[in-house]
């Protein structure tokens, strides 16, 4: 069966969390792992969406922690597809941190999320390709194409 492909957009989603005291240590800076938590929520947003049916993160890579976020700070993940295999589809993710009281937003994370699409049984099945609409679409197809074959070659050695 041939699916039809879908733009990047039709796909893309923006979260926005804000940080409490419990997302923090005692000094207030957010936990590593409550952002990795966000940007693994984001991801199977966008690959649901694509989809059309459960998936599961297969790796998270290239995680950058740029800046610190705070309590108190809205977290702000945008998120999109950036590649397509048979079942999987890489997520490209950016995280900024919004200082409610200035505005100002801070680039603090970047992420690369792989997800595989499942069906009922619980075995992989085909997602729809990618629609590349525009040059960014296919620079950034690419270069997530380069990054898989890399995890691949990666998971190779064991």
């Amino acid at each position: 069966m041939v699916l039809p492909p879908k733009s990047p957009n039709e796909s893309k989603a923006e979260m926005i969390v804000r940080m409490f005291p419990h997302d923090a240590n005692p000094a207030g800076n957010v936990f590593g792992g409550e952002i990795l938590k966000q940007i693994d929520l984001v991801a199977g947003l966008v690959s649901q969406r694509h989809a059309k049916t459960n998936t599961v993160t297969a790796s998270i890579d290239r995680v950058n922690f740029l800046r610190p976020v705070y309590v108190g700070n809205a977290l702000i993940l945008n998120a999109r597809i950036t590649y397509v295999h048979r079942s999987s589809m890489e997520i490209e993710i950016r995280v900024e941190a919004e200082d409610m009281m200035s505005g100002k937003r801070t680039l603090t994370n970047t992420a690369y999320v792989t997800v595989v699409a499942l069906n009922s049984s619980g075995k992989t099945m085909e997602v729809p390709p990618l629609l590349l609409e525009t040059e960014d679409d296919k620079r950034r197809f690419a270069e997530g194409e380069m990054r898989m074959m890399q995890r691949v070659k990666e998971r190779a050695k064991g």
